[in-house]
């Protein structure tokens, strides 16, 4: 059986040996571990089956999606039939080669741009039309012909476009051309082919400054090492190449090097520069116990890890998906340029006839060149290339610019809706605080020891993903308390924990859980009120049915909370703090922030219930939360922000997430949104104000004043600039 590697993704694959007729230039295969892994695990034995129908050409397994317009998407490279603009790859590569599109269309201009010169220079001298004809026809029908391709698939499709416009503007000055040649009549060879030139200038330009949208992608994926260092049961180690990496497998990391996968250290201490997550260049220290990422950099210690993420599933893998996810989606702005274009390219045909007619019946001699050319003019100067850029141009830049900081963006309609939020939601455990609780104190009825509440509630505990399980299951260990196994386990929403443990009923959760359970606290709930008021949250043991201690957490404020939160309310934005605690604590933390807007012991569900009464006040609501209960506010919300240090829930119900777990990000967040609308805004007055004064100096509204008709040349170097200037201007958004 032979085995090859796929070009690409650089897997290893099996080739179709089963085919009549294989041929090793062209290497068709029928699986691919990166793009089919999913369908192989459903059946392996079928789909590795000789009759198989997964087959994919080299790279043409990979979809392709148009940047304008993200519903357009296929199997291997090609053209959108809706605008014309080359598709490019959903998933990115760190090696990717460079742009084949660009690649031809490079090679098609300067062919052009060489023997446009010579017609140039034969319509100068006058030289015979034949002449201009043999140098013109390889300019306009070779380097040129993907423009007539995509203006006839343009038509085909009924997605009328700019190609429509430069196929019918170059194609009506050629064939009248080649006719008036053989007539003896005034040629524009030198029009059609300048033309021709210019646009396929401003499709090079065009497609150069697209490949920069996807640098911050490109960044990302080269910071994920090749290889890591695999420690063997046996103590040896090795050299593996990272796809080789499985979870639970131990790595070692060096000095300098970066850390392959997502884990936790088992072994050594380092300082690790996250700064390609968080945007901050200060090293993170980092101990037994502590959770590393993948691409990050390790620094001068040496550490033993466990691999707990590899793959698609590392955080480097999940940004990367979303970044491209953002980069492809639509702003409601889009709408707009949309719902112009739809309408622009056949009211600028009709303009163009309406030019032609005007000029051919009531205009000065000679009539026939210049109604040919004044309506190939306003053909050529209206593409609305650059209308359809200006949106998905900027959007690219903005997300690709914010993951770079640390801030990332699953859509464009977050980025568009962010800088019009008047209220902020926000949950208090993990957003407000630090999210990382330590056990204050213990109280224990006579009967019991705090060791004994301890135990109990550590073991309840050991299966809950809450903030606080961590803090108590920490220091159950640290005080080596043998934890206990629990029978009958499970969650009460909002409320705690129950089980059984050594056969009698155990609760563990704040007062609900103990009202619900009908367990009376007795002295215990003036002692929690006290401790309340410092702050502290109260989680409450009962043993069959009867109160048996309490524990008390404290959960430090985050430093930038307060000074985010005064930030925003600078800007006029009403802050909620939103948390399933006990009141009494909830009301403390949210003195100490300037909070007045408090709705305490609220459950999951009924968060994102809260969430929707601010929308029909008519409020745009912006919610940050980091847990599972956050969940429906986050998804309810006109705009979900995760922490980064969250849950894998809240992330993805979210449209924010910011990988430092920082409240600044928000500021961070608002300010790019502010920027990224004002460029979009700039971009379509760009065009709209590009056409609303070029179609009607095109179509000679100059001539009876200053007798100044534009020329089809100047309006193609016109049409390019517009595209261009929209790109740059998008491009600021870099820095």
């Amino acid at each position: 059986m032979l085995f090859e590697t796929d070009p690409v993704c650089k897997m290893q694959v099996l080739p179709d040996t089963a085919a009549a007729k294989y041929d090793y230039k062209s290497r068709t295969y029928y699986f691919c571990a990166a793009r089919c892994m999913e369908r192989f695990r459903e059946d392996p034995q079928k789909f590795l089956s000789p009759t198989s129908e997964i087959r994919h050409p080299k790279s043409e397994f990979r979809h392709y999606t148009c940047p304008m317009h993200p519903e357009i998407h296929q199997l291997g490279p090609g053209s959108c039939p809706k605008c014309g603009m080359a598709l490019e790859p959903e998933v990115a590569s760190a090696d990717e080669e460079e742009n084949p599109e660009l690649r031809d269309m490079s090679r098609r201009f300067w062919i052009a741009a060489v023997l446009t010169v010579p017609v140039l220079l034969a319509g100068m001298f006058e030289i015979a039309p034949f002449t201009q004809l043999l140098l013109a026809t390889p300019v306009v029908l070779v380097a040129g012909w993907p423009l007539f391709q995509r203006g006839v698939a343009s038509i085909v499709n009924r997605s009328t476009n700019m190609f429509t416009l430069i196929a019918m503007g170059t194609g009506a000055a050629y064939a009248y051309s080649v006719a008036a040649a053989f007539l003896h009549l005034p040629v524009y060879f030198e029009a059609a082919s300048a033309i021709t030139t210019l646009v396929l200038l401003g499709q090079v330009l065009e497609l150069r400054a697209r490949s920069k949208t996807g640098a911050a992608i490109k960044a990302l994926l080269g910071l994920a090492p090749k290889t890591a260092r695999l420690l063997s049961d046996d103590g040896s180690e090795r050299d593996v190449p990272l796809d080789q990496v499985h979870i639970g497998d131990r790595l070692r990391v060096r000095p300098g090097e970066k850390v392959p996968v997502d884990g936790k250290v088992l072994e050594g201490h380092s300082s690790i520069d996250e700064s390609m997550l968080s945007g901050e260049p200060i090293p993170v220290e980092k101990i037994t116990g502590d959770r590393v990422i993948g691409g990050t950099i390790n620094g001068t210690g040496t550490f033993v890890m466990r691999a707990e993420r590899v793959g698609r599933d590392t955080l480097l893998s999940q940004i990367v998906e979303m970044v491209g996810q953002a980069q492809r989606s639509r702003a409601p702005i889009q709408r707009l340029a949309d719902v112009v274009s739809s309408y622009f390219v056949p009211a600028v045909i009709a303009s163009a006839v309406i030019t032609f007619l005007v000029w051919f019946f009531a205009g000065p001699d000679p009539r026939l060149s210049n109604a040919l050319l004044s309506a190939v003019a306003v053909l050529i100067i209206a593409c609305p290339c650059a209308l359809g850029l200006a949106t998905p141009m900027s959007v690219m830049v903005a997300v690709g610019r914010s993951a770079r900081v640390g801030i990332l963006v699953r859509n464009a309609e977050a980025l568009e809706v962010l800088e019009k939020i008047d209220t902020l939601v926000t949950d208090k455990t993990g957003t407000l605080t630090e999210g990382k609780p330590a056990i204050a104190k213990i109280v224990a009825v006579p009967r019991l020891t705090e060791s004994d509440v301890l135990r109990l509630a550590a073991s309840l505990e050991r299966a809950s993903e809450h903030p606080l399980a961590a803090a108590i299951v920490n220091a159950a260990a640290s005080q080596k308390i043998e934890l206990e196994e629990v029978r009958g386990f499970r969650t009460i929403p909002g409320k705690g924990l129950v089980g059984a443990i050594d056969g009698r009923a155990v609760a563990f959760g704040n007062l609900k859980l103990l009202e619900g359970l009908a367990v009376e606290p007795g002295d215990l709930r003036n002692q929690a009120e006290i401790l309340r008021r410092n702050g502290r949250t109260i989680m409450f043991l009962a043993i069959d049915g009867k109160a048996a201690g309490l524990i008390s957490v404290a959960d430090p404020v985050k430093a930038s909370a307060l000074e985010t939160l005064r930030e925003l309310r600078k800007e006029g934005i009403h802050i909620v703090m939103l948390t399933g605690d006990n009141k009494t604590t909830a009301d403390a933390v949210a003195s100490k922030l300037g909070i007045t807007d408090v709705h305490a012991e609220v459950l999951p569900q009924d968060k994102g219930e809260i969430v929707k009464e601010f929308q029909k006040q008519g409020r745009i609501v912006a919610m940050a939360g980091d847990g599972i209960n956050d969940a429906p506010g986050l998804a309810q919300a006109n705009v979900g922000i995760a922490m980064g240090s969250g849950t894998d829930v809240a992330m993805h119900s979210a449209d924010i997430t910011l990988v430092k777990n920082d409240l600044r990000g928000i500021i961070r967040a608002r300010e790019l949104s502010r920027a990224t609308m004002k460029n979009i805004r700039q971009n379509l007055f760009l065009a709209f104000i590009y056409n609303t004064l070029g179609i009607p100096i095109a179509a000679g509204v100059l001539y009876p004043f200053f007798g100044v008709l534009l020329s089809p040349v100047i309006a193609s170097a016109a049409m390019t600039l517009s595209s261009v200037s929209v790109i740059l201007n998008a491009l600021r958004l870099r820095k």
